[in-house]
């Protein structure tokens, strides 16, 4: 099979197309015939730092695709099952920038008729989104229609892949959703995803903005970039409120005023899907689902994540493309 490997750390350019054995799937596996995969920044971060081992690897996580083959105590009937599949590069060599992945069984999930592209833009934006509005203890554990209701999300970067999954799950859970964004073009994007309020950082107070939407502050905040807005957050946070940092854009250290978070009894969440709870991701999948089969998933303009899709063979610019923080989501194309 085509599949792009790396033999060592490094830039993009390390990245190669070779022909590698196709997988075999083991007890408790299913092999998937991939339609595209996705990029997200933890497959370049992880590429640029992490040895890959003397065998090599395949990176990406997310991608989507058909079951071809099943191993040992997995129902045959699950063979031309649609899916997406999430985690596949996570502690395993066979990621998904490849013609062919194996993962778990309960990591390729059916994906109905909805368009491979979309399924391969979930994983973990979605799962992280899910994460980041479930963590805290005055949160709902579950995502569907009404349990955000009565609640205000704010998202942090709402033109970027979990800001807009974040969006779209808490639209659809009933929240109030505040975004932040740096540009029209980014604007237009948060809206599309059904923010309802939308704030340009660079040229609006931010807290004054949404005191105005909610005087009694935000539940939950979706946050990308700790370093620059720790400062923003603790001034609109109402009580009870919590804080999911889930990336550290713009920095690696932060403080906090510890009275003013006392009296609230806020709290600061740190995220990364793959350390996860095996129950929240259990739910995160469970809820993806059902908001999929409620067309309250979308991708592409008018859903605010616009696609850039590259072939196999230009993984490389795939990740060069997330690395330079694209606005939109990167899909590698495997079948071209």
């Amino acid at each position: 099979m085509r599949a792009i490997t790396y033999t060592q750390a490094g830039g993009p350019d390390v990245l190669q197309l070779t022909e590698l054995p196709t997988p075999e799937p083991g007890p408790g596996e299913v092999r998937v015939r991939l339609a595209y995969s996705g990029v997200n920044p933890t497959d370049w971060k992880s590429r640029s730092t992490a040895d890959p081992g003397d065998s090599g690897k395949t990176p990406d996580q997310d991608g989507s695709g058909t079951v071809d083959a099943v191993g040992p105590g997995v129902d045959a009937g699950r063979v031309g099952e649609r899916v997406w599949v999430w985690e596949a590069a996570w502690q395993r060599a066979t990621g998904t920038a490849a013609e062919y992945t194996v993962v778990p069984t309960h990591q390729a999930v059916p994906l109905g008729e909805h368009g491979f592209d979309l399924g391969a833009a979930l994983g973990i934006p979605f799962m992280t989104a899910h994460r980041c509005l479930t963590v805290a203890e005055e949160l709902p554990d579950r995502i569907g229609p009404g349990t955000l209701e009565g609640r205000v999300v704010l998202v942090q970067g709402g033109a970027g892949a979990v800001g807009n999954a974040a969006i779209q799950l808490a639209h659809w859970a009933g929240a109030t959703v505040i975004a932040t964004i740096s540009s029209p073009r980014k604007a237009q994007l948060a809206a599309a995803a059904g923010a309802d309020h939308v704030v340009d950082y660079t040229t609006q107070d931010v807290v004054a903005e949404i005191k105005k939407i909610s005087p009694r502050g935000v539940d939950a905040v979706v946050e990308v970039s700790i370093v620059a807005n720790a400062a923003k957050d603790v001034d609109v946070l109402a009580p009870h409120a919590s804080v999911a940092i889930y990336a550290d854009d713009g920095g690696t250290e932060f403080t906090l005023p510890v009275r003013a978070l006392m009296g609230p009894n806020a709290r600061f969440q740190f995220v990364l899907v793959y350390t996860a709870p095996a129950t929240a991701k259990g739910h995160a999948v469970d809820d993806i689902t059902a908001a999929l089969a409620a067309g309250a998933i979308r991708v592409g303009e008018d859903a605010g994540l616009p696609l850039h899709t590259y072939p196999l063979a230009d993984t490389a610019a795939a990740h060069q493309a997330v690395q330079d923080a694209v606005v939109g989501k990167v899909l590698v194309d495997v079948t071209a």
